[in-house]
């Protein structure tokens, strides 16, 4: 399933405040990046945002799943986890979770990926 482009334009709009937010499609679904720094992911029109030991326990209090896929027929989990569906509509807890993810993003040392 795709991602509808207002979704995706949508986020870029509310997480302005963050910082310079740019989306990419990618591998059937879409990268989010602040600053050049892929932070968080849209697959199967869900958010994620990218999780590291020093926000793990904000994403564990509130239960909320990681993002997982299959792969050669083993779960993969990847170090992302959703956004509160409720959120997702309340531009200041989205900004909320989204900058728990960049700062993980940051936090990972990363170099930063050039906009296209």
């Amino acid at each position: 399933m795709s991602t509808p482009d207002s979704f995706v334009e949508y986020l870029v709009e509310t997480l302005a405040p963050l910082g310079d937010i740019d989306a990419r499609r990618m591998f059937g679904g879409v990268g989010i990046f602040c600053e050049g720094r892929m932070f968080a992911l849209i697959a199967d029109e869900r958010l994620y945002v990218k999780q590291d030991a020093e926000n793990r326990d904000a994403y564990d209090a509130a239960g909320l799943p990681y993002f997982d896929y299959e792969k050669r027929g083993k779960v993969v989990r990847m170090g992302y986890r959703a956004v509160p569906e409720d959120a997702i509509d309340d531009g200041e807890a989205l900004r909320h979770w989204a900058a728990l993810g960049v700062g993980a993003a940051e936090r990972s040392g990363g170099s930063r990926k050039r906009s296209t």
